[in-house]
């Protein structure tokens, strides 16, 4: 049995160690916004955070997770929105919507570590997490708005 701290609830599972994060998570916890896209950590679209930091979960062993886990559903919740979900959608970031959530977990890790980012760390920070819908300068503006909410909160 692995035990395993996901958007604050202890799950019990028995699983391989070697299970992939992304499959534990979509496969046996129904927890579907982190998105399998390439299996081999290079498109962001399964990012999800470890104590905080963002990680690609799709190449993440299970049983390497020390900490806790946190999935674009426990980022916020439907009454008190994150800062960067409220800008995604302020902002309509998202086009077929598919990368979002490992977009906004990536974005929401960023902002954790430096509050201020400039355009030139924004991108660097974003750029493991890809768009084929190209959304990008949107994306940015949507980083730089939810900068400035967490600044004044």
């Amino acid at each position: 049995m692995m035990r395993l701290n996901i958007n604050g609830k202890l799950h019990e599972l028995d699983i391989e160690p070697e299970m992939p994060l992304l499959w534990v998570l979509r496969d046996e916890l129904n927890i579907t916004g982190p998105k399998y896209g390439c299996g081999i950590a290079m498109c962001g679209a399964c990012t999800v955070h470890v104590d905080g930091a963002a990680v690609r979960s799709c190449s993440l062993p299970a049983g390497q997770v020390h900490g806790n886990v946190t999935t674009i559903e426990g980022l916020g919740s439907p009454d008190a929105l994150h800062a960067v979900q409220k800008a995604w959608i302020e902002l309509q970031v998202a086009q077929c919507g598919y990368c979002q959530s490992g977009q906004i977990m990536s974005a929401a890790s960023l902002l954790a570590s430096n509050p201020t980012p400039t355009d030139a760390e924004i991108d660097a920070a974003m750029s493991g997490n890809l768009c084929r819908c190209g959304t990008y300068p949107r994306i940015r503006e949507a980083v730089k708005a939810a900068a400035q909410t967490l600044k004044g909160a």
